[in-house]
């Protein structure tokens, strides 16, 4: 799969001290190209401002890059949440296969039916590492009982950055809520073309009261399947998580 877009990013940042709250507003617009040859295997290219960022997995190990840093993330490597927010149904059925109809719910005359899905114990440890702690994550799903379709996608998440000297522990804690819309058929395959997600990201602890707050919008211009001739290079890690012995 091989899909173009345009997204639009409006980002709050406010800080908390001595009773006094600070905030500031910034807007930006961008683009971005996302390649993917199976649901552990693909690459995205984002575009904002000046600022470019690059991420990818090439089934063993998934990686993000920026002009500022460079990272590889612990545990087997997953799907991209973009594939969840209407690009890829496949996904989205098997993130969700072993998932609890928690209830039901009407939204604007539609009803809904909402599955959730907690991380097991065994895949929050394989997401940890010496220094950092993923104490939960949590998802929820609304899907149409009428088409079946996801049409908003709930994801929260807290992690723990233990202290060197064991004294204190800062928190980070990132909830996201993407609706879904404009469905269209793309060669039989139902494609969410526009969209949006906010996003609340909360560290706390040790002194420290921060809280960001990311609206994006975006737009699907073109999309297409089954392109022939896309090399195993083009998924391949940046040279430095080779180096490190974390390439294929």
């Amino acid at each position: 799969m091989c899909a173009v877009g345009q997204v639009k990013m409006a980002t709050w940042d406010m800080h908390q001290s001595s009773g006094n709250a600070n905030s500031k507003c910034h807007c930006e617009v961008g683009a971005f190209v996302l390649w993917q040859k199976n649901p552990n295997l693909w690459v995205l290219e984002l575009v904002v401002s000046v600022c470019k960022i690059g991420t990818g997995s090439n089934g063993k190990v998934a990686w993000r890059q920026s002009s500022s840093s460079s990272s590889s993330s612990k545990g087997p490597p997953r799907p991209l949440r973009r594939f969840f927010q209407g690009l890829d149904p496949r996904s989205t059925a098997n993130l969700f296969l072993n998932a609890i109809c928690v209830r039901e719910k009407t939204i604007k005359d539609e009803e809904y039916f909402i599955l959730k899905l907690e991380s097991s114990i065994d895949m929050l440890k394989a997401q940890s590492t010496t220094n950092l702690e993923v104490v939960h994550h949590t998802i929820l799903g609304y899907f149409s009982q009428r088409t079946g379709l996801l049409i908003q996608f709930e994801d929260t998440k807290l992690v723990r950055l233990k202290s060197p000297k064991g004294d204190s522990n800062v928190f980070w804690e990132t909830s996201m809520e993407s609706m879904l819309e404009d469905y269209r058929y793309i060669e039989g395959i139902n494609i969410a073309h526009n969209g949006k997600t906010a996003t609340i990201i909360y560290r706390y602890g040790k002194n420290i009261d921060y809280r960001a707050n990311i609206e994006e919008t975006w737009m699907i211009e073109e999309i297409d399947f089954n392109i022939y001739g896309l090399p195993m290079d083009c998924f391949l890690p940046p040279a430095e998580f080779e180096e490190q012995g974390m390439g294929c």
